[in-house]
This record gives C-alpha cells, structure tokens and sequence, in this order.
C-alpha cells in the first residue's frame, strides 16, 4: 500500500486495524488518547470509553475470553488502576490475542509522575515490545496479537510521548484474518477461574512461557545487531535506539525489540565483543540491571540521565561532556504563557471562592488541577485519579472539628465517575464531615474533550443514557445534593460555606458545560469591555486570573485594565468582581 506519515499512535490504531482487532477500550489520557479516537475510524472495531483503565482492561480480557482479538491503551499511571486483573491475566492468559498499550511520559509532559511501566512487564510477568517509530509502533502491534495467541499471553505495548505524537513514514499492510475462535463460548475453568487450586497451577505456566519466550527471542528479527566499526558496543531500545544512531553513528548496537523478557544469550554473545560496553536507556535501569545481573560490566546510569526524557543533547553531554547545538531557537522570541484555565471555564469561580473562604482543597486530576496556580491558590493536595474524596476523609479523622470544617475535596464529573464514587461511599459509610465539590462541565476535558459515563453520548457520537450525578450520589447515601452555577459567583460561594459548616457528608455539583465542548456548543456571549473612565485600578477584576483581562500598569495613576475581545467569552465573572461598574457588553465602534 501506499506510504504514509503516521503518528505513533495512529499507526498503533492502523496495526490494531490490519491485525483484525475485534474490540478496543480504554480511558483517555495523555500521550495514549488518539490511540483509541484513530481505532473509532475504523468500522470493523468495537470501540468504546471506559469509566476507568481498570474496567477497560476487564472489557478487553472478556473480549480475549469470547475469542476476538482486544486492544486495551492507557497512559502510563492508567495500569496503576488496571493492575489488579493485569497480574491475574498473566495467569489465565488468553484466548484472542489481548495487547494492552501503556503510553508513558518521561518528563511529565502531562503527567503527575514518570514511572517507567517496563518494570510492569517483569513485576506482572507479562512480555513487553518496545519501537522505536512509527512503523514499528504499527507492525508491533500486529506482532503482538500474534505472540499473544502463541504463547498464551497478554502483551503489553510500551510507547513514550516521542513515539505516541512524532509523525514517520508508514507502509500500512492489508488487515489479516481474525482467529478462527472469535465469536464463540469456550468452557475451560481451570484456565479461567483463579481460586488458588487453579492458580497454583497456572503460575508454574506462566514461568515455563517467559523460560520459552526468552529464549525465542534470542532468534527473532526484532531483536537485531547492527554492524558499525566494532569498537564500541550499544544496547539500547525504544526512541533511545535512535538517539543512539545519531550520537554514536559507528557503535554497533543490539537493538531490542522485545524488552521482556530479554534475550540473555544474545544479549551475552554480542557483550563478549566489546571492552566498552554501553545500555542506553530512559528513566530506569531496566535493561542494565538486568545485563549486569548477568555478570556484564556495562556503563548506563553512571553517565546517563535517570530523570526526564534522553534527548539526543543530553545523551550526547553524558557521553562526551560536549553540549549540542540547538537546531531548533525561534526565529522570534515567544511570550510566556504560564497554563491558565481557558476564558469562560466553569471552574474558575469555584477555586476563587474557595480561596476566599480559606478551604483546605484535596485536588484531583484534570484541567482543574490549575486551580493551584495564582492568584486563585486553591489546591492543597493532589494525588491521582480519583484520591481527592479519600484524602479529604483521611484529613478529617485526625484534625479538631473546627479545623475538619475547611476541607473541601474537588473532583471533576469524568474523574468522579471514574474512581471518585468509591471514595464517596467510604466518605458515607465512614462518617466524615467533609464536603465534596463535583466540577461537572459535561465532558472529559483535559484530555481533549472526551465523552464518559456522564456526557450522554458514546465515543462514536450516539446518544445513551447520562448518568445522574445527583441520583448516584443520593444512591449511595449523600443526605445533601445542591447544585449549583458557578457562573454566579455570590451564590456559589454561599452555598460551598453553608455546606462546609455542615456536620455532615455533603456534596456540591457545580454545573456548566466547559467552553470548549464540541457537542451543544456553549453560546458564546458578546465580549466584555472595560469603562477605562470608571476602572479605579483597583485590580480585583484580575483575583480570578482570567487569561483574557490584561494589565496596563501605565494607564492612569494606578493602572488600568483592558479585557481581549479575541479571547473573551463574555461570561460575566469578572463584572460580578468590580465594584464600580466598569465592566459591561463592548459596544463595537
């Protein structure tokens, strides 16, 4: 077929494609989310969002269990909540082949750590690919359907942020047949049902396949040497491979595919050759530990970066102290621009009076999590996806009551519906006193404006059944529901210092699409303007921290501010915030 350029992602979705995929689920997060939005393209898949990584891990298993073939992706803290059925899936292994892609993030682009999910593959004893580009992220792919099958495995699919967004050229392949088993029931539960008599018994399987995988590996064309000038040996995987051919263009390197299990013969033949030896990597040793495990003396970590990702300057600085041009400075210099919740966003008024009432703030994960930064200040905590209601629980058991009043735990619908509800029954159950405020702006937003459980349509756009925040919480036990809009700023901060004064479990449901849903377009009000004969200077317009309000510190005696009629929404928050009437409709001309 005709070559193409491809995102790694994309060329993941075009290999789960041509690898006849019957199902694909998943939960959208940074770098993984256009894996499963380029799948949807395809007719042929089922694809679907998940509330969270763990139930998209269990529809992809019940898939592999009817006998299609499933994909699973997340980012690379998503297999945090899907490891619990991940290590038990090593033991059953599969029916149709099951790849579950773990999109990792070396220096945190998007991310609220930088695990290295190499070290999932050994923990949960599952195989792990590894490419290094786009074609490979494509063919890979289809590779690991297939081993999936052979061996009897789940296999993972590890790509960074580098691979998952840079574009190369692609050859797509025709799509393969399905197996031969898809669509049909096939009883077998001493496979499938993992009470211990079974388990016991599968775990010595599980053994036997990496025993078997490793050295199957050690004779696959993934996992190659490439000949240079045969003085200097590389080991290398992954982006850091071409890192590795730019900085070290003579080396000659063992380039692997397969990064678990690893093929130690290989890996000791083609060590025995060099006096200088070196693994290069990102983030952990994973590979070295494991060569120098094998009695190898090798340089790795003692040069080389353990945080963040291994750009080829910083490679190049390791290993020959020398810094790298930058190619790539602007021909002009660009203006900072710190993140900022966009115009209009719904959230803005929560975190504004929650500062204003001095709440302590247990923080989740999503666009609100800006909430943090100035002026607003109002996020104390933030853990994971989903923590936010369990801290704020943990908060009030050990603090004084009075003191217990002012935490208050934020949490968005979509982070709500995907592991926040759990914290809210315990929340219940156990009797704290904390309130709960849930940001529902009607979509996944952080990640691109993703449907969930709560938007009340599926990733292919068709309408369904949209979850009640309010029945749910009531369901579980919540005496006091009050919803609100956060575009009314006194009744907003009303309503959140009532509830905090409560003895009680409440919640607060903060309701107004975000500005940027791509379905029922928010209506856009006319720009807002500033009366520069009545603006005092006062700055109180700019407390909300509003992108689209700008500060002319030269205008008048104190300074005076403007609003940008390209960014503003016309919201109305910041007139609500002055208290001379200077801020009103703009009147063009």
């Amino acid at each position: 077929m005709k070559r193409t350029m491809l995102s790694g992602n994309e060329a993941i979705a075009r290999g789960a494609f041509e690898a006849g995929v019957k199902v694909a689920s998943a939960y959208p997060g940074t770098p993984s989310t256009e894996i499963l939005e380029n799948i949807a393209r395809y007719s042929t898949i089922d694809a679907s969002w998940a509330p969270n990584e763990k139930v998209a891990l269990e529809v992809g298993i019940g898939a592999s269990f009817g006998g299609g073939r499933a994909l699973v992706a997340m980012k690379h803290v998503g297999v945090n909540v899907a490891a619990d059925p991940l290590f038990t899936l090593s033991y059953t292994g599969v029916r149709g082949g099951l790849v579950l892609v773990t999109a990792d993030d070396p220096e945190l682009h998007s991310s609220q750590n930088e695990q290295d999910n190499r070290n999932y593959a050994k923990f949960a004893k599952i195989p792990m690919f590894e490419p290094s580009d786009s074609q490979e992220a494509l063919d890979f792919t289809r590779l690991a359907l297939e081993v999936s099958e052979r061996f009897d495995t789940p296999v993972m699919l590890r790509t960074t942020t580098r691979i998952s967004h840079s574009k190369s050229v692609v050859e797509p392949g025709e799509p393969a047949a399905g197996p031969s088993t898809a669509g049909c029931i096939e009883k077998n539960p001493a496979k499938f049902v993992m009470l211990p008599g079974n388990a016991r018994k599968r775990h010595t399987v599980v053994e036997e396949r990496l025993r078997s995988m490793e050295e199957w590996a050690c004779h696959q064309s993934f996992n190659r040497i490439e000949v240079g000038e045969g003085k200097v040996g590389v080991i290398t995987s992954g982006v850091s491979y071409l890192y590795a051919k730019e900085i070290l263009p003579d080396a000659d390197i063992l380039k692997l595919g397969l990064v678990y299990p690893l093929p130690k013969q290989l890996i000791r033949d083609f060590a025995s050759r060099y006096d200088t030896l070196y693994v290069i990597e990102e983030l952990d040793p994973f590979i070295e530990e494991q060569v120098r495990a094998l009695g190898i003396a090798v340089h790795g970590k003692d040069l080389l970066p353990i945080c963040g990702e291994l750009t080829p300057a910083r490679l190049n600085k390791a290993l020959t102290a020398k810094d790298v041009q930058n190619y790539f400075v602007p021909s002009e210099p660009l203006p900072n621009r710190p993140p900022n919740m966009c115009p209009g966003c719904p959230h803005r008024s929560i975190f504004y009076s929650l500062n204003r009432l001095k709440a302590f703030v247990t923080g989740d994960i999503g666009c609100y999590t800006l909430g943090f930064m100035e002026p607003l200040s109002a996020m104390d905590t933030c853990i994971c996806m989903g923590a936010s209601i369990g801290n704020a629980t943990g908060m009030t058991k050990v603090l004084d009551p009075e003191e217990a009043r002012r935490v208050v735990a934020v949490i968005g619908d979509s982070t709500f519906l995907h592991t926040g509800i759990n914290g809210l029954m315990d929340m219940v159950y156990n009797k704290s006193t904390a309130t709960v405020l849930i940001l529902d702006n009607r979509i996944t937003a952080m990640t691109g404006r993703q449907e969930n459980p709560g938007s009340g349509y599926t990733l292919m756009g068709e309408e369904t059944t949209r979850i009640d925040l309010e029945a749910l919480c009531r369901s579980v036990g919540v005496k006091h529901v009050t919803v609100i809009d956060p575009y009314d700023i006194e009744h907003t901060r009303n309503v959140i210092k009532t509830e905090m004064q409560r003895p009680e479990v409440s919640v607060v449901i903060a309701r107004r699409p975000c500005m940027l849903v791509k379905r029922d377009p928010v209506k856009r009000q006319p720009s807002l303007a500033v009366d520069a004969d009545k603006c005092t200077g006062c700055r109180a317009c700019l407390q909300l921290g509003c992108p689209a309000i700008e500060w002319q510190p030269d205008a008048g005696d104190k300074g005076k501010a403007v609003i940008n009629p390209l960014l503003c929404c016309g919201c109305g928050l910041c007139s609500q915030m002055c208290h001379f009437d200077a801020i009103g409709v703009r009147h063009e001309g």
